[in-house]
């Protein structure tokens, strides 16, 4: 994009070749139907549907915004912000019920399919989390066309922490997904906020794509990708797909805890047997690792410990002389640090990368990220996560978002709506229009802190 940019294509946030702006280009592109499932409103969701809906892309587009009922606060609000673009914008917003068979996201997502465009090539499903780039839907829809073997093309998250330690787990539960970038664009696993499909796939139900969602599905990402594994169809990642994702300023540990329960949780559902054993073999690795990295800080603690115990006990003195103990803690650290400037470089490089593509949004900084608590992120982490996918193995149920789904044979098989929960984890978005304060702390207490945080600046918020 620099050297673009220096031969005087000052629209490389775009695309590659300025003549592709041409309008004989424009119109000859294929309709892309956009398809967002709402769930409650939260302090980032305005922005990042203006990101969405503002897309520089030049083909037929059209915009579907899905809730359960319009009892939902994103139901207003989204019509409300719609009602401000209505003469330069296709959308409508869509009530799609209750789910009964899948999870409520998956239903809204099927909902809006069969209310797409009837000329739709493409179908673009994206969180209502996500901060698009200008570009975005333009440079998805040049591969698909490009390479009609995509089956998938998928992007990944950059998390924004907002400064809490829960913050900073999920910022490091999604690092790995920058793998996929690794790769020359060919991946294995997908990320929910942003995949798009071919449209006649879901028409005509090619490799069981809406009935693996319909009948019992939980995870959309993890059915989908089992489906492609099975029917060794490509899952493609181009290297500007990577969003910016700013999450809520008031992420506690407990809203992290349950969104890591969510996504272990999904490693109890699949489609086939063969989906089951990848999915035990995930499970079993995942947990030997996570756990395998955690355990030499807990020896190296050991070794620090009897350090410092030896000058006062002959017999620990003599055990620890004997020992290579402090050595190994010395080569530990060095790997610590060579990992944390390895992240550190990674979040640069995209921090870059999302600037440069949206040259005209909020910059994101690399300065607001505090890596000591990174790094005990990264140990906190990798400690519950084997704890988490072991209570998920034997619970076989989740709350996600005030539904809670019970699994039987890797499919939903019941539904209960508890409407317990009043925020979800990430987006601290609220679910059901009424704002309430914690039943134990004093309503003045409560009411001091909002005032503290409206006087706050946001990090993230223009």
């Amino acid at each position: 994009m620099r050297r673009k940019h220096v031969d005087g294509n000052s629209f490389a946030f775009l695309c590659d070749d300025i003549d592709e702006l041409e309008h004989s280009v424009q119109e000859s592109l294929p309709r892309v139907s956009v398809i967002m499932p709402l769930k409650g409103f939260g302090e980032h969701n305005l922005q990042n549907w203006r990101t969405q809906i503002t897309s520089l892309y030049g083909g037929p587009l059209e915009f579907l915004f899905v809730v359960e009922s319009k009892d939902d606060p994103a139901y207003h609000a989204v019509s409300r912000l719609i009602s401000e673009y209505k003469d330069n914008l296709e959308a409508k917003v869509i009530v799609a019920g209750f789910s009964t068979t899948c999870s409520q996201k998956i239903h809204n997502q099927l909902v809006g399919v069969e209310k797409m465009h009837k000329d739709t090539k493409y179908v673009l499903f994206l969180d209502d989390d996500v901060r698009l780039h200008p570009g975005t839907i333009g440079a998805l829809t040049k591969e698909m066309e490009k390479n009609p073997e995509i089956f998938i093309q998928t992007g990944y998250p950059l998390d924004l922490p907002s400064g809490s330690l829960g913050s900073y787990c999920i910022y490091e539960y999604h690092m790995p997904c920058s793998m996929g970038f690794a790769t020359g664009g060919k991946t294995f696993f997908l990320w929910g906020g942003c995949m798009m499909m071919h449209a006649d796939d879901f028409r005509q139900d090619r490799y069981g794509v809406v009935s693996g969602l319909r009948d019992g599905g939980y995870s959309d990402d993890m059915t989908l990708a089992a489906i492609a594994g099975q029917h060794k169809r490509l899952i493609s990642s181009p290297p500007v797909a990577v969003f910016p994702h700013p999450l809520a300023s008031d992420l506690s540990f407990s809203r992290y805890w349950n969104y890591l329960r969510k996504q272990t949780f999904v490693l109890e559902s699949y489609v086939s047997k063969v989906n089951w054993m990848m999915n035990r073999a995930l499970f079993t690795s995942h947990c030997y690792l996570s756990w395998g990295f955690v355990w030499p800080y807990i020896m190296a603690l050991v070794h620090v410990l009897t350090a410092l115990r030896a000058p006062y006990s002959k017999i620990v003195k003599e055990a620890s002389d004997s020992s290579w103990g402090l050595y190994l803690v010395g080569l530990l650290f060095i790997c610590t640090l060579i990992e944390l400037i390895s992240m550190w470089n990674l979040t640069k490089v995209e921090i870059q990368l999302c600037n440069m593509l949206s040259p005209e949004g909020p910059k994101v900084s690399l300065d607001s990220y505090n890596w000591g608590l990174v790094f005990i992120a990264v140990l906190v982490d990798n400690f519950l996560y084997p704890i988490s996918a072991f209570r998920s193995h034997f619970s076989q149920s989740i709350n996600w978002s005030g539904i809670r789904y019970y699994l039987r044979d890797g499919k939903i098989s019941k539904i209960e709506r508890e409407n317990s929960s009043k925020y979800t984890d990430l987006g601290g978005k609220h679910l059901y229009g009424k704002r309430t304060y914690p039943s134990n702390k004093s309503l003045l207490g409560y009411l001091s802190r909002t005032l503290a945080q409206w006087h706050q600046p946001k990090k993230y918020d223009v």
